[in-house]
């Protein structure tokens, strides 16, 4: 008896237990299967969204902008045409417009006089107090004008005087005005308002001297013409031409040596004329050297003409070479009415000769470049051309 009750205490214990882990193990299952499939559905809500509203705006963009283009187009149908009634009505109301605001204009002038007569009676002293309004007259009125323009006056014109100062002839068929001015190398300053002067000229360089070097180049900068100004004995043997001169007691292949030195020094030179000179000019025999050595160096010669003996067109007429020579002297007195009168002389031998050579020097840098400057404007306007010897039809055969 008492072994059976043992027994059956036992399996009660027993039974406990396996209910008691049934429970548990129901418990822990119960969440592993609900919560994915909670998350499964949030997710495929998601996509399902998202793929609808992919849809909805892939089908309604395209119309949307369609019908806007379609309604810019309307509204720009309308503005035109409202634009087209408003100046339609501008044009019938404008006048109507003007008839109204004429009489309204009138009755405003009528009440301000009557207004101003009653401020005026208020007020025993106007003029103290407020300036009286000036009544526009005709005569007024032009004479504002006048002093309108006054301030504001055009642009100043040359007067008939200075237009006409000198009287200078027309030039005939472009006649052509060629400047030399002698005696370069001896001062710089001198130099400078020849340079500044508003056509092409000549200078003629002396060599071996102080300043020979810088005023050549300082006149190819300029964009002018330098040449070997030579100098040569004169018939006054007491007369000193100064350094590197022909003398009559030379040799040929002295005078040639002298002469490709001077030029080597102030070079490249397009030409060459005499300083001084009256002996050498005159010596045919010296002058057939010179002429063979401008002709082998390229280079021109220009006859200033210092003795009228000279043998320059004898020698080169034989040798068969050409050269320039000079028809005027503007400075022989140092003037401005003397250069006045030799400029005149010169633009007669231009319109009778299609050119004219006339030669100034340096030294004159007081009133000559001045003179030229005036005088240029009315040369130009009168119709004549510049040149240097080079470019100049002045040659000689």
């Amino acid at each position: 008896m008492p072994q059976k009750k043992t027994v059956r205490k036992t399996s009660k214990k027993t039974t406990g237990k396996s209910t008691a882990k049934r429970t548990t193990r129901r418990t822990t299952k119960k969440p592993k299967v609900y919560i994915p499939a909670y998350k499964a559905i949030i997710l495929c809500c998601v996509i399902i969204t998202v793929c609808m509203s992919l849809l909805l705006i892939t089908t309604l963009h395209e119309p949307d902008r369609k019908l806007s283009d379609a309604a810019i187009e309307r509204y720009k149908e309308e503005i035109i045409d409202s634009k087209k009634q408003a100046d339609d009505i501008t044009k019938t109301e404008a006048p109507k417009a003007k008839e109204k605001a004429e009489p309204a204009k009138k009755a405003e002038s009528s009440k301000k006089p009557e207004a101003s007569k009653k401020s005026e009676a208020q007020k025993p002293e106007p003029s103290k107090q407020q300036p009286q309004k000036k009544i526009e007259t005709p005569q007024a009125k032009e004479e504002n004008k006048t002093a309108e323009k006054k301030e504001v006056p055009p642009a100043p014109e040359p007067k008939p005087e200075q237009k006409a100062k000198y009287s200078f002839p027309a030039a005939k068929n472009g006649a052509q005005l060629i400047f030399v001015f002698d005696d370069g190398g001896q001062n710089l300053a001198h130099l400078k308002p020849f340079l500044d002067l508003p056509f092409p000229i000549t200078v003629a360089v002396l060599p071996q001297i102080a300043h020979s070097k810088e005023t050549a180049s300082q006149v190819r900068k300029s964009g002018n013409e330098v040449i070997l100004h030579q100098p040569m004995q004169s018939i006054n043997a007491s007369v000193n031409p100064g350094p590197g001169a022909i003398k009559p007691d030379m040799t040929e292949n002295q005078i040639k040596s002298l002469l490709f030195q001077n030029i080597n020094e102030i070079g490249p030179v397009a030409g060459m004329n005499n300083h001084e000179g009256s002996g050498i000019t005159a010596d045919a025999e010296k002058m057939a050297v010179v002429l063979q050595f401008a002709s082998q160096e390229g280079i021109y010669f220009l006859d200033s003409r210092t003795n009228v003996e000279t043998k320059v067109p004898y020698v080169a007429r034989e040798l068969g070479y050409s050269y320039y020579e000079r028809n005027i002297f503007l400075d022989n007195e140092k003037t401005k009415e003397n250069a006045l009168k030799e400029l005149k002389k010169g633009l007669d031998l231009a319109n009778k000769n299609g050119s004219v050579i006339m030669i100034g020097h340096i030294w004159s840098a007081d009133f000559l470049p001045a003179f030229l400057q005036e005088a240029y404007p009315e040369l130009k306007t009168q119709g004549y051309t510049f040149s240097t010897v080079s470019r100049s039809r002045a040659k000689r055969n």
